[in-house]
Formats: structure tokens, sequence, C-alpha cells
């Protein structure tokens, strides 16, 4: 009990800090919801375009939320000494890890609220039609692209190159990965990279829990491609794991 109360305060803390950081609120909760009212914009009136759309915006929101900001925070916290001074107080280190990640949960569970919300007032989509299937994808989303996140951040060597670092991952999966389109429009060989990357399958998911009830059961090959690279994420992450700065 003592652990789970030391937590408590040290997500509290956290999301206190995650709101006095602007720019951090803006990529997490604005910057996804811009992207849903442009193409959701651009796409009136073509409600099979914006069931396409939503889905994907919220799979991208759940990447963003996980992957990068934990990619951005571990490196930031590393490189500046934070992790090496927190490791030598009397805060156990799977108490203040666990405060990072349960904030970043909440901001993925609150942006895909959002995304929900915004698609059934503004684009016909209308409220989730399986909310299992919506937990269920939700939350192996945020586990895999997490662990991804702090698997990336081993490999970042400084904070100034960060940026360059994430947006290259980044960038380059949420175009290929169907947040934008239909992946089964695509051409052979980018529908072929799409398949093997997560994105592509936490959409698959989310769209089916969104969109066309599809449940669990039926999207079980994209839980499993989820798994798969969550387990990869989770060892890379905690192999690479290091409290002291990468600086020499």
């Amino acid at each position: 009990m003592h652990d789970v109360a030391l937590s408590w305060r040290q997500y509290r803390l956290e999301r206190r800090m995650f709101w006095r950081n602007p720019s951090a609120a803006f990529f997490n909760f604005l910057f996804p919801l811009i992207l849903l009212a442009l193409f959701g914009a651009v796409f009136a009136g073509d409600q099979e375009a914006l069931d396409v759309i939503v889905p994907g915006i919220a799979g991208m929101a759940v990447m963003a939320t996980t992957f990068t900001a934990l990619a951005w925070n571990m490196t930031f916290l590393r490189e500046q000494g934070v992790l090496k001074r927190m490791r030598g107080t009397p805060l156990p280190p799977a108490v203040y890890l666990s405060g990072i990640a349960l904030s970043a949960l909440t901001n993925a569970v609150l942006q895909l609220a959002l995304v929900i919300a915004a698609g059934r007032a503004f684009f016909g989509t209308g409220w989730p039609q399986d909310w299992a299937a919506l937990a269920v994808f939700t939350a192996a989303g945020v586990v895999c692209f997490a662990a991804l996140g702090v698997a990336l951040s081993h490999a970042i060597p400084n904070f100034d190159s960060a940026g360059a670092y994430i947006n290259a991952v980044f960038l380059p999966v949420i175009l290929i990965s169907g947040v934008f389109y239909d992946v089964a429009e695509a051409p052979g060989f980018i529908k072929d990279i799409a398949e093997a990357l997560p994105l592509k399958h936490v959409i698959d998911g989310l769209s089916g829990a969104l969109i066309t009830g599809r449940g669990v059961a039926d999207n079980w090959e994209a839980l499993a491609v989820i798994g798969l690279w969550a387990t990869a994420g989770i060892v890379l992450a905690v192999r690479g794991f290091s409290w002291e700065s990468r600086r020499r």
C-alpha cells in the first residue's frame, strides 16, 4: 500500500508538470484534433473516407501520446541527469517510472476520448460499437508504443538530436500505416510495409471497435502483431535502460 500511495503522488506530480508545459499539451491534445478537423473538412460528405480518418487519427493519437512522448521525456530526463538523481533518492525506481507511465496512459485515454467525441459530433461516426474491443486495442497500443518509445530513447545520443530520431520514425509510420487513407487501396509494397508495422493493426482494431463492430475475436491477428511488437519493445526497453547520461 505504501508503494501504491507513492505511485499516486508521483502520478499527480507528473500531471501537474505536464499541464505546466503548454507545448506538450498542444502536441498531445490539439495537434491530432487539428489534423482531424483538416481532413474532416477535406472529406466532408464522404462518410466512407471519414470512417477511415477517425480511427486513423485515434491510432495516431495513441502513438503520439505514448511512443513520441516517452521517447522525448526519457531522453530528456536521462540527459539532464534527472534519472541519475532520482536513482539516488529513497523513492523506489518502480514508483517513479510508474508515475511517468500512468501519466502517458492518461494522455492516451483522454486524447482517444476527444477524437471519439469529435467523430460523433462532427463526422457521423457515432459511439463505439464494441467497447470491449476499444479497451483491449487501446491498452495493447499503449503498452506497445510506450515500450517502443522507451526503447528508442536508448538509441538517441543526446536531447538535441531527439527530434530528428523520433520524427524519423513517427512521420513515416503514420504516413504508411493508413492514418489518412485506406491501406487496402495503397500500392502492394506500401501495403506490405504497413502490415509489418504495429500502428496499422492498432488502427484496424480501433476501426473495428468504432466503425464496423468487429470485436477482438475478429481482429486476433492484429492483436498478435501488436503483441509481438510489444514484447520486442519491452525486451529492448529493459535491456538498454540507463539511469545515467550518454554524454562523455
